[in-house]
């Protein structure tokens, strides 16, 4: 039988049947016992595959962590190191000796936090954590392929001792490498490098220019620059990657802090200078929103002039439902009011740039400034700031309706009594809080509020404050940049898309639900005022993405750049986190150059945010040179592979 016993028949066994002595003999006459023992039998399985599936997942990780170590590190492990090798390096990384019985004490004259010598404006509070190391499916006992990714000059520093390297099969063409007795044809070594590489060749796709923002620590009070000399080495260095150029923010809260009227431009004058002394192109972000820098702790919060007429009138700012204003920016209500010490929004909107354009007039002239972005909202994106983290919002709420203030209020009852029901002059109350589901919700849930005629007439007219005030701020703006590619941002609220109501995109002003495209009538605007989209989505981790099912970044990516390159709109994008692995790269890559595009649609720019000391580290700096040269169309991303294994001929090779 298949659980270790030999059934036999009563009558057999009477029979004088012979049966070795080895064999064990059970009689069983119950099928209850039967199926029990099945059933033990079947759970005893279950938990051995467990148990396999746990003891594959604790030696991914490892593989994944000792792979990173050596990958970004330049660590010198074993191929088989064990967590004492890594305690060993990462100690002697910090500035401790540690010796072969483990006797571990500080170095002398070593400090375990080291000043950067390179005399860089950027605060020390990052760390560069690669995203993952992705891995072939492996059978228990073999060697994981992460634990074979190294750099050249690493693997040149192993004594032979550490590997056994096999010869050139020159009858078959294929080159195998030893490790540990493990033998990898060259084919196999390509089908796993070309899982975190792509096999694409980019080279002669369409040309993408690539754009690094500058960060807003290179600011100090009152508008100067923190380190002018250890920027200018930073844009050459930047120059040497051939991106084409760098993007930066004019902070309203800078420049016009103090009183209305009165700009002060100088900090930007000498960046400017310096970007052009680089031969760099510049776009610029005319930033109406506090501007905040989370990972420097830096926030320029509005002019003051604005916090003080807040102060005395807060409804000039969005409020929601239990009445917490939000500072960021202003509220779209006030765009017509006069409320502004005697201009309304557009107007102070219209006046800050025109003198910029006045400023830098010689700029636009030798083509230095190649676009403008024109800030719209929160973080300078055309969208409803419903997802505040300071009210307490938790990614992936749905958020709260901003539209509580007594201008906007205004609004509704108007457009409620032109449509002949004055009732209908209210916003919604049965929206949940920040933190709800779509289905905790009587407005968003399934059949809600939502898709009946209150519901649909309240969210076209909430979206379509958003589309005005996009409409009019971009009027303005062509007046005065004329002749200047302008673009606006939106990013990319995902995390309910799978759900009929689209709960987290309705709050945000996207009336995008499962029988409406809510995007199209902003691509509608865009394309009347011939102004472009920058399309960020954020990424969620793998996690969120197995275990949350309404979310869907990829299909909401999809329904925007495919309506934007339909209506002929430019469309660019720019990356959520902090990034220097290949991995991301690649799958940039594939977004900005979908390679089954028959009409071969790509993205217009990509700007890479942000400038920092670790991108200019030499191994992140490497990649993000390759990654630019796949944009430009000038490289390809299999390049790498092959490096590889001619490191191994060399290695071969220098062994006999």
């Amino acid at each position: 039988m298949g659980f270790g016993h030999r059934r036999m028949d009563v009558e057999a066994c009477g029979s004088g049947s012979s049966v070795d002595a080895d064999d064990k003999v059970e009689v069983i006459t119950d099928p209850l016992s039967i199926e029990q023992k099945v059933k033990k039998e079947r759970s005893r399985e279950k938990e051995k595959e467990k148990t396999k599936l746990r003891e594959r997942h604790r030696r991914s990780i490892t593989s994944n962590i000792l792979a990173g170590l050596r990958r970004y590190g330049n660590y010198n492990l074993p191929v088989r190191a064990d967590i004492n090798d890594v305690i060993k390096a990462l100690a002697r990384e910090a500035g401790w000796t540690v010796e072969a019985d483990g006797t571990t004490f500080r170095s002398k004259g070593h400090s375990a936090w080291m000043p950067s010598a390179s005399g860089s404006t950027f605060s020390s509070g990052h760390y560069n954590y690669p995203q993952k190391v992705l891995m072939s499916d492996m059978s228990d006992g073999d060697i994981k392929p992460a634990e074979m990714i190294m750099t050249k000059d690493t693997f040149l520093s192993k004594p032979q001792s550490q590997y056994n390297v096999a010869g050139l099969d020159h009858s078959s063409g294929e080159y195998k490498a030893d490790v540990n007795g493990k033998f990898w044809q060259e084919e196999q070594m390509k089908q796993f490098v070309g899982t975190t590489l792509s096999s694409r060749d980019f080279l002669g796709t369409p040309y993408i220019p690539v754009y690094v923002t500058l960060p807003l620590s290179i600011f100090r009070d009152r508008n100067q620059l923190l380190d002018p000399i250890g920027l200018r080495q930073n844009l050459i260095e930047l120059k040497s990657s051939n991106v084409d150029g760098v993007m930066i923010e004019c902070c309203w809260g800078l420049v016009e802090n103090d009183s209305p009227h009165k700009y002060d431009w100088s900090g930007y004058v000498k960046v400017f200078q310096m970007v052009q002394e680089a031969d760099l192109k510049l776009q610029v972000s005319m930033a109406f929103h506090e501007c905040i820098e989370s990972d420097s702790d830096i926030i320029i919060p509005l002019p003051s002039w604005i916090l003080d007429v807040g102060r005395e009138n807060p409804d000039i700012f969005f409020t929601d439902r239990q009445g917490r204003r939000n500072r960021q920016c202003l509220s779209w209500g006030v765009d017509r009011e006069r409320v502004l010490k005697g201009r309304n929004a557009l107007e102070v909107y219209y006046d800050f740039m025109r003198s910029f354009r006045q400023t830098f007039e010689c700029f636009f002239e030798n083509k230095t400034i190649v676009s403008v972005e024109i800030g719209l909202g929160a973080r300078g994106e055309l969208q409803y700031p419903s997802h505040c983290k300071t009210h307490g919002w938790i990614y992936p709420g749905i958020g709260e309706f901003q539209c509580f203030d007594k201008y906007t209020l205004k609004h509704l009852k108007s457009a409620a009594e032109a449509r002949g029901c004055p009732e209908w002059g209210r916003a919604p109350l049965n929206t949940g809080h920040y933190n709800s589901g779509p289905q905790e919700a009587f407005f968003f849930c399934d059949g809600g509020e939502y898709n009946r005629f209150y519901g649909r007439f309240f969210l076209n007219w909430y979206s379509q404050m958003l589309i005005d005030h996009g409409d009019q701020v971009l009027s303005v703006a062509n007046i005065v940049f004329e002749g200047t590619k302008l673009f606006i941002k939106i990013s990319g609220v995902h995390w309910s898309y799978k759900t009929s109501s689209h709960a987290a995109e309705l709050t945000a002003g996207f009336y995008n639900v499962a029988n409406r495209d809510g995007y199209a009538s902003i691509l509608k605007m865009l394309a009347k005022q011939n102004s472009g989209l920058n399309f960020a989505t954020f990424e969620p981790s793998q996690q969120e993405n197995f275990f949350n099912a309404q979310l869907s970044p990829a299909g909401l990516q999809w329904q925007v750049l495919n309506g934007a390159w339909e209506a002929g709109i430019s469309i660019s994008s720019s990356n959520v986190r902090p990034c220097y692995d290949r991995d991301y790269y690649i799958r940039v890559l594939a977004d900005a150059k979908p390679f089954d595009d028959p009409d071969g649609h790509h993205l217009a720019s990509f700007t890479y945010s942000k400038l920092s000391q670790f991108l200019l580290e030499r191994t992140n700096f490497e990649e993000f040179k390759h990654f630019v040269s796949c944009m430009h169309g000038k490289d390809i991303a299999i390049l790498h592979v092959f490096l590889y294994l001619g490191c191994m001929m060399e290695i071969e090779s220098a062994f006999h």
